[in-house]
C-alpha cells in the first residue's frame, strides 16, 4: 500500500513539473515570408489616393494612418472607403494629431484616451472604418501608453529614429505587438536610397518584415513630410524583383505567436 502510495505522489509531482514547465515555455514565433509594410501618416488623402493610382501594376498593398477624420471632406472618405475595399488598411493616427506624450504629461492617460483616441475610434467606426492598428503622432510613445491601446489595438506602431546598421534597426517586425517604422520622408536625416536598399536587403536574406513609414507623397519634393512617388516606386520594383511580400499592420496580428 505504502509503496502504491509513493508511486501515485511521485507520478502527480512528474506531471506537476512537465505541466509548469510547458506553461513556462515561450510560444513559437509564426512563419512568414519576407516583405514590407509601406504606410502613411496623417490625412493626405488626394496624394494617397494619387500614388496608388500609379502603383497599381505592382499589386502593392499600404496602410494609412489617419488623423483629423471629421475634417476630412466627403469626397476624401470616400477616396478611403475606397482603398479600403481594395484591401488596403486604413488604421488610426488620433483624433486631433496630439503628441501622445507630451499630452499624458500635461493632462493624465485617461483624458488622452476620453479626447483622442475614443471619439477617433467612434467617428471611423460610423464612417465604416475597420480600425485595428494605431500609429503614433510623431512616433512618440512610452510604456503607459503602450499598455492603455493595447486594449483598443491589436497592432501599435512607433517610429525607429535611428541610422543604425540593418541588424541593429528596429524598423522589422519583432513578434510583438508593438512595432517600428522608418522614414522615407526626404526630410528624414538617415534616409537615402542607398540606406533603403541596405534595409530591403536585410529584409530579403533575413526572412524579416520592413515596416517603413511617410507622409504626403509627390512628384517633386517641396518641404518636410514629403516622399517622392519614384521612392515609393523603388521600393514596390525590389519587392517584385526579389519575391518579397507586401503586408499591412493588421497582418502582423495574424504573425503573433499564440499566448
Amino acid at each position: 500500500m505504502k509503496l502504491f502510495f509513493l508511486k501515485t505522489m511521485l507520478f502527480l509531482m512528474f506531471l506537476s513539473f512537465f505541466s509548469c514547465n510547458t506553461k513556462n515555455e515561450k510560444p513559437e514565433p509564426k512563419p512568414y515570408k519576407a516583405g514590407v509594410i509601406l504606410s502613411f501618416d496623417d490625412a493626405y488623402v488626394d496624394e494617397w489616393a494619387e500614388a496608388d493610382a500609379a502603383l497599381k501594376k505592382y499589386s502593392w498593398k499600404a496602410t494609412f494612418n489617419v488623423c483629423r477624420i471629421d475634417s476630412i471632406g466627403e469626397p476624401q472618405i470616400k477616396k478611403l472607403l475606397q482603398m479600403q475595399k481594395e484591401g488596403h488598411e486604413i488604421a488610426g493616427h488620433g483624433y486631433h494629431h496630439y503628441n501622445a506624450v507630451k499630452f499624458v504629461q500635461k493632462n493624465g492617460i485617461d483624458e488622452y484616451m476620453k479626447q483622442e483616441i475614443e471619439p477617433m475610434i467612434a467617428s471611423m467606426k460610423k464612417k465604416s472604418f475597420n480600425v485595428t492598428s494605431f500609429a503614433y503622432p510623431y512616433g512618440e510613445r512610452s510604456q503607459e501608453l503602450d499598455k492603455a491601446l493595447s486594449s483598443k489595438f491589436k497592432i501599435i506602431r512607433g517610429r525607429a529614429f535611428g541610422g543604425e546598421v540593418p541588424e541593429k534597426q528596429d524598423s522589422y517586425f519583432n513578434n510583438s505587438k508593438i512595432v517600428f517604422a522608418f522614414d522615407i520622408d526626404n526630410s528624414h536625416i538617415h534616409f537615402s536610397i542607398p540606406y533603403l536598399l541596405e534595409l530591403l536587403d536585410y529584409a530579403k536574406k533575413n526572412d524579416k518584415i520592413l515596416i517603413l513609414c511617410s507622409h504626403k507623397p509627390v512628384k517633386n519634393v517641396t518641404e518636410n513630410y514629403q516622399t517622392k512617388i519614384e521612392t515609393l516606386e523603388f521600393v514596390c520594383k525590389y519587392m517584385k524583383l526579389n519575391g518579397l511580400k507586401f503586408y499591412t499592420l493588421s497582418d502582423l496580428d495574424n504573425l503573433l505567436p499564440e499566448e
